[in-house]
């Protein structure tokens, strides 16, 4: 199979950082928080201003807009606890803000597990050329995962362009103000107006994803009445306990986190196909954490048990295979990329070929892998591990991003009709 391996990798990067509201248990009167803001407006106006000027210094050439962070912060402390911000200077409630803040190197771990899809501008691409999007798992201090943005160009020639990062990185907020953390259940989040996409991090904010936003798989997804929508599915993790959610976007500025409901939800890895099969939701799931199922649904938040398509068979898949992000429609069939868990947990990527009417058949699957891990493939956070959250057709041959071992982040092109013709 002529596979054709990207010199681009993306690595961890301790360097980008973003300003973090700093979570003070409030437990009413004379709280901590109380005592560090009676501190703060204790202070003569000269001491405030020197003791700012210091944190400036320190921080104000690494972040975007770094004062009004410490305002925005400010005012939801405000509100907390009901103070008066128009007998507050500038600078005390500056500085009161970023006692309430820290940094944070979202990405100083890990970087890995892509997925990718069409990017919403197509303006002003040539003939050939696509524009896409990526969304990667960042990790961080405290091994807690994030969702990252990159946008990038493919050619029809195997050419991969990315655009450059931003000298900032700003994370995604709500709208809402306070210091508890979000409730359980739906939360919407919304990119600065200021900031690009590739510059954008969503963090967790329920309790649900506290320790993690996992392996978002990103698709375009057309609805029933052609309009459009990026929806991904994602594994929320608070520490001990996983639920499967989605992202849901279309503009790529406001983005609802919604958790799904029903039996399958409760594990991860679910892929959405991009439109309804048969006036049916579908995903491919893996309910047992060995097998993968073909599921179905009539509401985009709830889904039950589903039906075993796919088993381990051939060695380097015997332990367990998982899906590689959504499946991708070709006049074939429903093209569906997995991954296999073989001897001493070498992960490998394969595929295999649904039936475009009933996808619960399954026409074909390699029998060997088009991507395993080996070489410089190997080395990293969790060795021997390739994973891939998505990946994208372009013409005749398909732009597959993927992690290498926990840790980072590599691109190949792989000609479609190489794989249909490797499945038996």
């Amino acid at each position: 199979m002529e596979l054709v391996n990207h010199s681009l990798r993306l690595r961890a990067d301790p360097s980008r950082v973003v300003v973090r509201p700093f979570h003070i248990a409030w437990s009413g009167p004379n709280s901590r928080t109380e005592r560090l803001v009676e501190a703060v407006l204790a202070m003569s106006a000269a001491d405030a201003r020197e003791q700012l000027e210091t944190v400036l210094k320190d921080f104000e050439a690494r972040h975007w807009q770094t004062r009004r962070v410490f305002m925005t912060r400010y005012d939801q402390i405000e509100q907390l606890l009901g103070l008066d911000g128009a007998a507050i200077g500038d600078e005390k409630r500056q500085l009161i803000g970023a006692y309430f803040c820290h940094e944070y190197s979202y990405a100083a771990a890990a970087l890995m597990n892509p997925s990718a899809v069409p990017h919403f501008d197509q303006s002003g691409m040539p003939a050939g050329a696509m524009r896409i999007l990526m969304s990667m798992r960042a990790v961080g201090e405290g091994h807690i995962s994030s969702v990252a943005f990159r946008e990038g160009i493919i050619t029809e020639e195997g050419e991969l362009k990315l655009a450059p990062e931003p000298p900032f990185a700003t994370a995604t907020d709500t709208l809402a103000v306070g210091e508890e953390v979000q409730p359980e259940g739906p939360v919407t989040v919304y990119r600065h107006r200021d900031s690009t996409l590739s510059g954008t991090v969503i963090f967790p904010i329920t309790q649900a994803q506290s320790k993690g936003l996992e392996d978002l798989r990103l698709v375009r997804f057309e609805h029933d009445d052609e309009s459009v929508e990026w929806i991904g599915t994602y594994t929320a993790y608070n520490g001990s306990v996983i639920q499967s959610e989605l992202l849901r976007t279309r503009d790529f500025r406001a983005f609802d986190l919604v958790p799904m409901t029903g039996p399958a939800a409760r594990n991860k890895g679910m892929a959405l196909f991009p439109r309804t099969v048969g006036d049916r939701y579908m995903m491919i799931g893996r309910q047992d954490g060995e097998n993968l199922f073909l599921l179905e649904s009539d509401d985009l938040t709830h889904w039950e048990d589903g039906r075993k398509i796919l088993s381990p068979r051939y060695p380097w898949e015997l332990v367990q295979i998982g899906n590689c992000g959504p499946p991708i429609e070709l006049d074939e069939g429903w093209l569906l990329l997995t991954h296999g868990v073989g001897a001493m947990r070498k992960y490998s990527i394969g595929a295999a070929l649904l039936d475009k009417r009933d996808p619960s058949k399954v026409l074909g699957r390699t029998m060997e892998p088009i991507l395993a891990a080996k070489d410089q493939d190997r080395e990293g956070y969790v060795p021997n591990v390739v994973y891939s959250c998505g990946a994208i057709r372009q013409d005749d041959q398909l732009f597959l991003p993927y992690g290498i071992a926990d840790s980072s982040i590599g691109f190949a092109f792989v000609p479609i009709a190489d794989m249909l013709n490797a499945m038996g």
